[in-house]
């Protein structure tokens, strides 16, 4: 069996794992990445694009988000080709007393951390967005939002790597990981050992395999969501749009169960418009149901009554790689040197990708990160 080295071996070939060998690669850090399919097969080739602050909780979330924007609006120089990205803003339309209630608060609190985010009433909402049902109680809306296509930004950050030196292997699944007097050693696969003193675990939901490899226990679940896509058509949409309700199933599971899941809408360069999405446990199941698709479809034109005269031309699924807590797992592994994990990021693994790039890259290179990792610490499930 043939060895290939490298400082550092990244176990994943989605958005965050070729975020992180881009940014490993500007530090001049040898970098292999080991991709068990093609680049963005998973979930970063099977969820929306919405680059999405008001989505976040208040605190370190929306903290760690707001800087991961900030990347965006100067990554696009250091790529090879176009992205798609717009920073056109984005809605939370209202449509209960209740959520107007419990979106004024989290409204106060994400201002509070320095979200320029405002709550609209009815009028000023439909102001902004004509197509908007007259039947909502309003809407918050922040400018910072945006979209971006999430398949051209994976491959992105990992044609920018390859430029800085990195070395991509698609189709090279890991299937053991040498360790010894308690550090990582090397990735074996079925062709070739990989030997590193620093190994990534950024395998999205496949995260829990690869860390069994190396004894290590990661409490990621696979949640899947299902998204239509409709026909092309003429402008109706200035800003991303998502649901009030969206927000709430994102952290209550419970609530996701019920059916109240939400709905995310945007307008994509091409004129087609991504309806998402169900938040759903059936395991490593990516297909779509008859029952998602209508209940997407209806949420959806609840709020854009445009739909309704619009063809869905495809339905799709992904798998979003779902913590307990809501947060990513970002850090060392405890008991095992070498041994870094950049995974559970749900639904905000292109939001996040950015960030997520530069704090790992700069954990391996530096030893620290000027943004603190302990509320995001493998180690804070033990």
């Amino acid at each position: 069996m043939k060895t290939e080295t490298a400082d550092v071996i990244i176990i994943g070939g989605g958005v965050i794992g070729a975020s992180v060998a881009f940014h490993l690669a500007r530090k001049k850090i040898s970098v292999i990445v080991l991709e068990a399919e093609d680049l963005a097969s998973g979930s970063s080739g099977a969820c929306d694009g919405l680059v999405f602050l008001q989505s976040k909780k208040p605190g370190i979330h929306l903290q760690l988000a707001m800087e991961s924007k900030k990347r965006f609006d100067q990554l696009q120089a250091a790529f090879p080709f176009s992205v798609e990205y717009k920073n056109n803003g984005g809605m939370v339309v209202i449509e209960t007393e209740a959520e107007l209630e419990a979106m004024r608060l989290f409204v106060a609190e994400q201002r509070e951390i320095g979200l320029d985010v405002s709550l609209l009433d009815t009028g000023e909402a439909r102001e902004l967005e004509p197509g908007l049902s007259p039947a909502i109680l309003g809407a918050t809306c922040s400018p910072l939002d945006g979209q971006i296509n999430p398949i051209a930004l994976t491959l992105a950050f990992a044609r920018a790597a390859q430029m800085r030196g990195a070395r991509i292997f698609p189709h090279t699944p890991a299937r053991a990981i040498d360790v010894r007097q308690g550090r990582v050693r090397a990735v074996k696969t079925d062709r070739d050992r990989f030997g590193a003193d620093t190994v990534v675990n950024a395998a999205g939901v496949f995260a829990p395999e690869i860390g069994k490899m190396a004894g290590i226990d990661i409490p990621v679940r696979p949640r899947r969501g299902q998204l239509l896509v409709t026909e092309a058509g003429e402008p109706v949409l200035r800003r991303c749009l998502i649901s009030a309700r969206y927000i709430a199933a994102k952290f209550n599971p419970e609530l996701a169960k019920s059916g109240g899941q939400g709905v995310s809408v945007e307008q994509t360069a091409s004129g087609n418009l991504l309806l998402g999405s169900t938040r759903e446990f059936v395991g490593f199941d990516k297909g779509t149901t008859p029952e998602g698709i209508r209940a997407i479809a209806g949420r959806a034109a609840r709020l854009l009554p445009c739909l309704r005269q619009m063809n869905v031309i495809r339905a799709f699924a992904g798998l979003r790689p779902y913590t307990p807590d809501g947060l990513p797992i970002l850090g060392p592994a405890e008991g095992l040197d070498g041994f870094v994990i950049a995974a559970g990021h749900e639904g905000d693994g292109i939001a996040l990708s950015a960030i997520t790039g530069e704090l790992i890259a700069q954990l391996i290179a530096e030893g620290h990160t000027d943004i603190p990792l302990d509320d995001f610490s493998p180690g804070r499930f033990a």
